[in-house]
């Protein structure tokens, strides 16, 4: 059964001073603040490989990261997850695989979807299948990848997003694992982008106004 535990992040929150945390020099003045903090998300993570390598007992995993955002989260769960493996009284197998989304332009849905190696799923057929996302905004790329997954007969899938974000753009889909609840606004860090800009920082924060404009193509 999966776990709908997770850190809800209120509308209201004012974040970290970027003066309180280390930002690399050259996005200090694209950022409103630090919304969540690099120890914070290590610590969230390593709560949610705990909850996913129980509901999946002893049965084998395949780790199906979406690039380029979740891979920080990918590989920062994959190591918790092998941590958990070598010290409790059971392990479960895993292996990866790895899918690339691309819905976003600027801060706004560009309206279409590409699916890239999708051609590939079909190795996924019969296997339990852990969809690993950094963050489900409107849940309309998340279910397009549900259905092609599905297509090809695993036996189980159950997705993990770092983030999942309130909006009312959202077509009520959840994930079976979330790390966070944010409000609607466009996070970077923490290999989250703004037109491939900001994967270097660590934490995750909230672009301003001059950032959007900086790094807009």
């Amino acid at each position: 059964m999966a776990h709908q535990n997770f850190i809800k992040i209120s509308d209201d929150d004012k974040g970290y001073p970027l003066s309180t945390f280390c930002v690399p020099r050259h996005y200090e003045d694209d950022l409103e603040h630090v919304l969540i903090p690099a120890g914070l998300i290590h610590d969230r993570i390593e709560r949610m490989a705990r909850d996913i390598l129980s509901d999946f007992e002893h049965e084998a995993i395949v780790g199906l990261c979406v690039l380029k955002g979740g891979y920080k989260f990918f590989t920062d769960l994959l190591d918790k997850i092998k941590i958990i493996n070598r010290n409790s009284g059971h392990s479960v197998p895993m292996s990866v695989d790895f899918i690339r989304l691309k819905s976003y332009q600027n801060d706004q849905s560009s309206g279409s979807i590409d699916v890239i190696g999708g051609d590939n799923l079909q190795s996924l057929k019969g296997k339990n299948v852990l969809v690993v996302e950094d963050i489900i905004d409107t849940g309309k790329t998340m279910q397009q990848l549900l259905r092609l997954l599905n297509a090809v007969q695993p036996k189980s899938v159950k997705v993990a997003s770092l983030l999942v974000k309130r909006t009312e753009r959202s077509t009520g889909y959840r994930p079976d694992y979330i790390g966070f609840e944010i409000p609607d606004r466009f996070v970077v860090g923490y290999a989250l982008d703004y037109n491939e800009y900001f994967r270097d920082l660590n934490h995750i924060g909230v672009i301003n106004e001059v950032g959007k404009k900086k790094y807009a193509v």
